[in-house]
């Protein structure tokens, strides 16, 4: 096979870790963006996701369709209300200070890490797709009549992969309608300019805080419930997501949403063509001196505003 069929396939298969990247990283970006808070668990609400899908569509047993769909609205919600709980019990009982957040989600990640450890137990389990169609994929040639389309042999992709593609797009288009035209998002986004300002006019500055700790959590634990047919749940996966996380939301800007997206893209196919021709520790060893070279020659990352 050409080099070229190659690399199309590898870049669709680094398109589906840009897009679910994508989604965990707009998490952890909208809490730090509105809150300033590093959410340090923010990987562990990830694996939480993956494991109560897994326990939602083996609860189904025989319907895994129905299981799956129901698992991709109730799990995020899940999640979300735990995360929402966990601001409302500790982060605000801190006053949201920088340091002491920091140590709080730490232990929050090691509570839902053991946890999750004594009920789901320490194996990986697949949770089965709920379509799984091997696509083939074409190519082009020259012939002598001009360019002509074939297919060649094992240059193929599943439906659910190119699903999970479509559907982080649409989640990460519906996000950002709400970041700019909803009263929700103005209330956000006030609240992010100025926390002061906000409590004088009146935003529940408080249910704003945790109502955005729950939507980043929704958001990592959506991307779980997509990613998990395609990997396995386990109770030590939330470690990965949250690095990349990290990563992309360092180079695209801290706090700012179209700057996580595009670096989710940029290291989500990097991530998917290097490891297809080289090897997956060559990327992440790549992606790290991404982040150095960020932080010396542009701190505030791609998008980031630079704060006096």
């Amino acid at each position: 096979m050409d080099f070229g069929p190659y690399l199309m396939l590898a870049t669709l298969e680094g398109a589906v870790t840009a897009a679910v990247l994508a989604l965990t990283a707009s998490g952890l970006a909208l809490v730090f963006g509105v809150m300033r808070v590093v959410n340090v668990a923010h990987g562990e609400f990830f694996m939480l996701g993956a494991v109560l899908a897994w326990w939602v569509t083996d609860l189904m047993g025989a319907t895994p369709v129905l299981g799956f769909a129901i698992a991709l609205v109730v799990v995020p919600l899940m999640v979300a209300a735990l995360a929402a709980f966990a601001d409302m019990t500790i982060l605000k009982r801190i006053n949201y200070d920088p340091e002491r957040t920091i140590v709080a989600t730490i232990g929050i990640l090691y509570i839902l890490q053991q946890v999750t450890l004594m009920t789901y137990g320490p194996d990986a389990r697949p949770v089965t797709a709920p379509f799984s169609t091997r696509l083939a994929l074409p190519w082009f040639e020259r012939t002598e009549d001009g360019i002509s389309l074939y297919w060649p042999w094992g240059l193929s992709i599943t439906s659910y992969k190119l699903a999970v593609i479509g559907a982080a797009g649409g989640v990460l288009l519906g996000l950002w309608a709400v970041m700019k035209r909803s009263r929700l998002g103005l209330m956000m986004r006030a609240t992010e300019q100025d926390r002061e300002m906000a409590l004088a006019f009146g935003i529940p500055v408080e249910r704003v805080y945790a109502l955005v700790f729950g939507m980043g959590a929704g958001l990592a634990a959506l991307a779980a419930v997509l990613v998990v047919p395609i990997q396995q749940a386990h109770y030590l996966m939330g470690g990965d997501p949250l690095l990349l996380s990290f990563i992309v939301v360092i180079i695209g800007g801290l706090g700012s949403l179209p700057g996580t997206v595009l670096a989710a893209l940029l290291i989500g196919l990097s991530d998917g063509i290097i490891s297809v021709f080289f090897s997956p520790t060559l990327a992440k060893i790549l992606a790290t001196l991404l982040v150095a070279m960020v932080l010396v020659f542009r701190p505030q990352g791609m998008f980031g505003e630079r704060r006096l």
